[in-house]
């Protein structure tokens, strides 16, 4: 299920898009932590400041590769200079229509700037091409519930999780319906949400999400021990793998026992001799 982020998040969420758009997670990621760390305050900011006077200058002269703009972009963000970046990162998306990323950061630059039917034009482009996009799917239906359309959001997606369902049951069908479920707790119908995380569970037997789904559901409803139960049958789904989800949901809970066991605490093959592990 989606984290529901606050207003006050937002300038975050579009930097770490802006690191997964544009130079990729690993390449721009680290450049990003190395800016952040590199000093702080006035004299960190008159580096980005030349940084991105030198890509502007370059630019200018139309000499700026593809990187060294999407390297601007970056910039201007970390800036914020969001209304220069909405314009470099426009110019960007139309010239490589193929990298789906550039627009889906575009249609959240622009719902930033408050221009929601704005950002929704770039969101359909999106779907014209691709329309189980799911990362276009999520801040489309974002977009629709802030502008009280909650009920054509859920229409959208019950139709598009009914063609992923039948008459073959594909694998698109189970993000479609965790964002669903997302939708329509926002919309206060827990019960349909519940019902919706139980069917998934079913039918993607082997996947822990619907059950983690379930299982934080349960925990903001006030019913911890059903939270705990839905979890340990998610941790059941994946008992020897290492889940993020799973582990930082348990260890938010107190709940130790639950966490997948690390490298360290793996039970080896040892001599009869050895000691007891602890546990």
């Amino acid at each position: 299920m989606p984290p529901r982020p606050s207003p006050g998040s937002r300038s975050g969420l579009l930097l770490a898009l802006a690191a997964l758009a544009l130079m990729g997670l690993a390449g721009a990621g680290g450049w990003w932590l190395g800016q952040r760390g590199s000093g702080g305050g006035d004299r960190s900011r008159l580096a980005l400041e030349r940084q991105a006077d030198q890509l502007r200058s370059k630019l200018d002269q139309g000499s700026a590769s593809d990187a060294e703009q999407e390297r601007l972009v970056q910039l201007l963000l970390a800036l914020d200079q969001q209304r220069q970046a909405t314009q470099l990162l426009e110019t960007l998306a139309d010239r490589q229509p193929e990298r789906w990323q550039l627009r889906l950061l575009l249609a959240e630059l622009r719902r930033n700037g408050d221009d929601r039917a704005g950002a929704e034009r770039e969101l359909r482009q999106l779907l014209n091409l691709s329309p189980e996009r799911i990362e276009a799917l999520q801040l489309m239906t974002l977009l629709q519930v802030e502008q009280g359309r909650g009920q054509e959001a859920e229409r959208q997606l019950r139709a598009l999780l009914a063609k992923a369902s039948k008459p073959t049951l594909q694998a698109q069908a189970l993000p479609l319906g965790l964002l669903l479920g997302d939708l329509l707790q926002r919309q206060g119908q827990k019960g349909a949400a519940e019902a919706l995380y139980l069917q998934q569970a079913q039918e993607f037997a082997k996947d822990p999400r619907p059950l983690l789904a379930l299982a934080l559901l349960k925990q903001e409803q006030g019913d911890t021990k059903a939270a705990q139960v839905a979890l340990a049958k998610a941790r059941e789904r994946q008992p020897d793998k290492a889940n993020p989800r799973l582990d930082e949901v348990a260890a938010s809970w107190g709940l130790a026992g639950l966490r997948a066991p690390s490298a360290a605490t793996k039970p080896q093959a040892a001599p009869a001799s050895t000691g007891p592990q602890d546990p």
